[in-house]
């Protein structure tokens, strides 16, 4: 190969080597002291929403019980009902009833921070994306209903914090947009959650597959917001490569707040961790290997050559002489041409296995 051949596979080895670097280094997010990325652990919120219902002692107790459930953080949102919806809605005495005041987000964020759990909230309003730097969240999470609201989006994005946005009712143009808008204020660090806006959201729509067609169209984190009632969902989503998995949860499903009956209650949302955890270690590296429980098996099961006879001292080997058996504790069978016409040194018994050291 000539000169100008090695220059151009090198410089073309080189831009490949930067793609792959590039891809790898945006699909990793850290949020709070934990890495999402394809090799670490599902990371789980406990979406707590509004199932406080505006009551800050039921927002610590939601605190506690997602911390005990196993969940890496818990979210909660951050509004005021007269920022949210026009006061015409059939919602804004809803919302009004739901807000917490600024000073009890504080001692939530405390509490959290002394239970050990990454407090989350979603802004609905510029202010509130003010309120949450003060508060230091690690992360921000905008709402489906935000996707088309590409002022909050940027505003916040220029936090330079992740930004995590789920993408219910809309189509992938509009993800674009969006994640279009968080770059524009240079602002790399994105995580994308299919999710379905239906309350609860019927099977039939849910269409985890577009887990695989959000991979394939963004170089980000993709993850899962699950609006329904299947405990399945979630562990099919993330079973498909949802590395971060959100869930409403609730203290009680028979409360009377919008959400509680499609929550996850504590018992609902352990059971949902603990099988999102066995499903990571039964879908395992993907490198295809003998494993160790295997390795019993693997002498056991496959064969070696062995003496048919007993195979005399100076004799040479022959298909006469020898058989293909179990276990494998001498040489493969694949050596079988290789050995044949050698001689034994010294007398091999009938049914032993054949090991190169015996013949000359």
């Amino acid at each position: 190969m000539n000169i100008k051949k090695l220059i151009y596979y090198g410089y073309r080895n080189s831009r490949l080597l930067k793609v792959i670097w590039e891809r790898r280094r945006m699909i990793k997010l850290k949020i709070g002291n934990k890495t999402i990325s394809e090799k670490n652990k599902t990371y789980i919120i406990a979406e707590a929403g509004i199932n406080h219902d505006g009551k800050l002692k039921n927002a610590l107790k939601l605190v506690d019980s997602a911390k005990k459930s196993g969940a890496d953080a818990i979210k909660f949102q951050t509004f005021q009902a007269q920022d949210l919806t026009s006061k015409k809605s059939k919602f804004f005495e809803i919302f009004k009833k739901l807000e917490l005041s600024n000073d009890e987000f504080r001692k939530i964020k405390d509490y959290s921070d002394k239970r050990e759990i990454e407090f989350l909230s979603t802004p609905f309003s510029l202010e509130a994306v003010d309120f949450l730097m003060e508060l230091r969240v690690p992360a921000f999470k905008i709402a489906s209903g935000d996707i088309t609201n590409i002022p909050l989006i940027k505003y916040a994005s220029s936090k330079k914090k992740p930004m995590i946005i789920s993408t219910g009712m809309s189509e992938i143009s509009e993800i674009k947009e969006a994640v279009k808008s968080i770059k524009y204020k240079k602002n790399n660090k994105i995580a994308i959650l299919h999710s379905i806006s239906a309350y609860p959201s019927p099977l039939d729509d849910v269409n985890l597959t577009a887990i695989k067609s959000l991979q394939k169209s963004f170089k980000n984190i993709i993850g899962f917001s699950d609006n329904g009632n299947e405990p399945l969902v979630p562990i099919i989503a993330s079973a498909l490569g949802a590395k971060i998995i959100e869930k409403h949860f609730t203290l009680n499903k028979n409360l009377k707040g919008p959400d509680h009956v499609i929550s996850a209650n504590p018992f609902e949302f352990t059971e949902m961790v603990n099988s999102i955890r066995k499903m990571e270690k039964i879908l395992g590296n993907g490198i295809k290997k003998c494993q160790p429980s295997e390795l019993l098996n693997l002498v056991e099961a496959r064969r070696s050559i062995t003496a048919k006879r007993d195979i005399l001292s100076k004799e040479k080997i022959t298909n006469e002489t020898i058989s293909i058996k179990r276990p494998a504790t001498g040489i493969h069978p694949k050596f079988i041409n290789k050995i044949l016409g050698k001689t034994v040194k010294n007398r091999i018994k009938k049914d032993e296995s054949v090991k190169w050291n015996q013949l000359s």
